[in-house]
């Protein structure tokens, strides 16, 4: 389905560009399925001195999919998905914590050629509702972000975006932290190169300042990705990703301060593994 998608993607392609996959841990990820088709992923992450689990399981059955995971910090985490239960481009959540008995909440989510909605709420007596929207077309729409506490009738979070895509370029605008900040990001894909580049410079109106992060990756085959990245602060960071077996990644990253080259170099590697 076409359309604007949800507030959330706004600005999406950049961030993944800038962001996802870089790390300075070390992740071991193993990912099994059983026979009646059960996905089972155990998970292993070492930062600094300490070592955290995870391991979550996801069944399907039809346009219903339950996920439950736990942690190594006690928690159990379970969300039940419900794709086209009661009309088509509806999508119904249902996620709670234990022992967390304040984190159950409901969300709705619909996509429509002209629209994209989220709704969601919490299942406490005083819950915090969340609404949020994007409208227009897949090449132009304008979405906001609202938050309220019942308890205290305040609300606690009010955003707004703009989105502009074409072939092969995403420009966004996004008004954050209650006004507070303006992000302008920037995704285009070089063609027939096989590669990207973006940007994302972000002003803070309450303290005047602004950060900037530009990178860019490439396609050195079907199997193997680059990326590389560095930001106002002198920070850089730089990673390979090759896919050694299908749906199998090894992912090695790197980060330097280029103000304080003195000091030494991050290192994260991730390996996943999927049959």
């Amino acid at each position: 389905m076409g359309g604007p998608g949800l507030y959330s993607g706004i600005g999406k392609k950049a961030k993944d560009l800038l962001y996802r996959d870089y790390q300075t841990d070390h992740k071991f990820t193993l990912t099994t399925y059983t026979a009646n088709g059960a996905a089972i992923t155990a998970t292993s992450t070492k930062k600094a001195d300490l070592i955290l689990g995870e391991i979550q399981s996801q069944i399907k059955n039809k346009n219903i999919t339950v996920d439950v995971k736990a942690n190594s910090a006690s928690n159990v985490i379970t969300t039940i998905t419900a794709d086209d239960l009661a009309a088509p481009g509806l999508k119904t959540i249902l996620s709670f914590a234990v022992p967390d008995q304040k984190s159950g909440k409901v969300e709705l989510q619909y996509l429509h050629d002209y629209a994209g909605i989220n709704a969601s709420i919490g299942l406490t007596a005083n819950p915090v509702v969340n609404l949020s929207g994007a409208f227009g077309t897949s090449a132009l729409a304008v979405g906001a972000d609202v938050s309220l506490d019942t308890a205290t009738k305040n609300f606690t979070k009010y955003n707004a975006a703009l989105s502009y895509t074409n072939q092969d370029l995403i420009a966004s605008l996004n008004l954050n932290n209650k006004g507070d900040s303006l992000t302008a990001s920037y995704y285009h894909i070089v063609e027939k190169s096989g590669t990207a580049v973006g940007a994302e410079l972000t002003h803070s109106f309450l303290s005047n300042e602004n950060s900037l992060t530009f990178g860019t990756q490439h396609t050195l085959d079907p199997l193997t990705l680059v990326k590389a990245r560095i930001n106002n602060s002198g920070k850089a960071s730089a990673l390979i990703q090759h896919e050694f077996r299908p749906k199998s990644l090894c992912t090695i990253s790197a980060e330097v301060d280029t103000k304080a080259i003195e000091k030494s170099s991050k290192v994260g590697i991730a390996i996943a593994l999927k049959p």
